[in-house]
């Protein structure tokens, strides 16, 4: 564990570590609590709040390329200024909007929800050497599944305590007391000058053109962002449908649990390791060990089939990350972070229903084999486009210093 004491010792990380937790486990529970307000609060059905699900969703995906470019171009705290604003003012007028305007503003919402996860991934890029970063992008994971187990929780507990409405309020809160401790942090994006390729300041490197780095490699690694996240999704609908069948539903929970403490570990033990795994191979790894859920025929050993899933998950996560910065030139990071969060978000949309209706067409068990084949798809069309990758190309600025150079030294 001495990795993960020298990267909690590097000053301010362990106070970006715990603000972006407390957004992201607020971000991650916005869906449920906009669930639980329409089916409690408004009375609507589970398709109305799926629908309304699926509308944030959306504005996420669409918004997280569009919010990391922001970041790039005019820095975090403008960024933050905008998007802490914009969800107060949503969560704030949830409890007075009808269906209908509803879903609007939560596409706005999601357009502009604050970046926590990017925003980190590049801090602690920034914060970090190279020989960490494995170590530091496990942590990241770890805390996105710390957050994806306290979250939906919390506010399913209180929606039963309190009112919809006061939830909508205290998630709100809790987003703008995260954003405000982002803004006062105001984290590094990039490293010091000469460290990265046409360094500087928060937003001021020089921006190499899209198509030098949104290449084959980076389609490759969005590619199996989104396959893991899809994977990911479609187990845990696999879960619920897989004991309903046999009429232990109410055993959902500690299956999920296994499978999150599970993925906690898994996390820590990569980020503690020596040895690195291609990100293609670990998600190869993931689908297959993910198939064999199906054939658990109670909760025990649900339990047991889904460890080697949550030992991975983590791991496959983390790995994403370290192959996508390790493609981005430092004036793009934040276009290319917010491309990884869209790519994840997208397949989490996509997994449920896609899983769902493997069930619905054949058995539960059908579930755990459609999720495992999707990652197994999409960890064979990382290893394809992998190969095709040419060697990284400079960003423009330093090819043109390295001619100018060569050519001095020919003169």
């Amino acid at each position: 564990m001495t990795g993960y004491q020298r990267i909690l010792a590097v000053p301010g990380m362990a106070p970006l570590l715990g603000v972006s937790f407390l957004v992201r486990t607020a971000v991650t529970a916005s869906v449920m609590a906009l669930t639980m307000y329409v089916v409690l609060g408004l009375d609507l059905g589970y398709a109305a709040a799926g629908g309304l699900a699926a509308t944030l969703t959306t504005g996420l995906a669409l918004g997280g390329p569009l919010l990391g470019r922001m970041i790039d171009r005019r820095g975090l705290r403008a960024v933050l200024l905008v998007t802490v604003v914009a969800q107060v003012v949503f969560w704030l007028c949830v409890p007075a909007l009808p269906y209908g305007a509803l879903l609007g503003a939560a596409f706005a919402a999601g357009l502009l929800m604050v970046p926590a996860q990017p925003v980190t991934r590049q801090a602690m890029t920034a914060m970090t050497t190279a020989e960490q970063r494995r170590a530091a992008f496990a942590l990241e994971s770890v805390q996105g599944e710390l957050a994806y187990m306290v979250g939906p929780a919390v506010v399913i507990l209180s929606s039963t305590k309190v009112s919809p409405d006061v939830v909508a309020w205290g998630l709100g809160a809790t987003i703008m007391i995260g954003g405000i401790g982002l803004f006062l942090l105001d984290p590094p994006l990039l490293a010091d000058a000469g460290t990265e390729a046409g360094g500087g300041s928060n937003g001021t490197t020089a921006r190499p053109a899209r198509r030098e780095w949104l290449g084959t490699g980076m389609i490759a690694v969005l590619t199996m962002a989104f396959g893991t996240a899809m994977l990911l999704s479609g187990v845990d609908i696999a879960i619920v449908a897989t004991l309903e069948e046999v009429g232990q539903v109410s055993w959902a929970a500690m299956v999920v649990a296994v499978l999150g403490v599970t993925s906690v570990v898994g996390g820590l033990v990569y980020g503690a390791s020596s040895r690195s795994m291609p990100t293609w191979l670990l998600l190869g790894l993931l689908g297959l060990v993910t198939i064999p859920g199906g054939f658990a025929g109670d909760w025990p050993w649900l339990c047991v089939a889904v460890v080697g899933t949550g030992f991975l998950a983590a791991p496959t996560l983390s790995a994403v990350t370290g192959a996508m910065i390790r493609l981005a030139p430092a004036g793009v990071r934040g276009e290319a972070t917010g491309l990884q969060s869209s790519a994840q978000s997208a397949g989490f949309a996509l997994g449920s229903p896609i899983v769902g209706l493997a069930m619905d067409v054949s058995v539960p068990a059908a579930g755990f084999a459609a999720a495992g084949l999707s990652g197994l798809a999409a960890a064979l069309t990382g290893f394809l486009l992998s190969r095709r990758c040419p060697s990284p190309r400079p960003p423009t600025s330093a090819r043109r210093e390295s001619a100018r150079k060569g050519k001095n030294h020919t003169q």
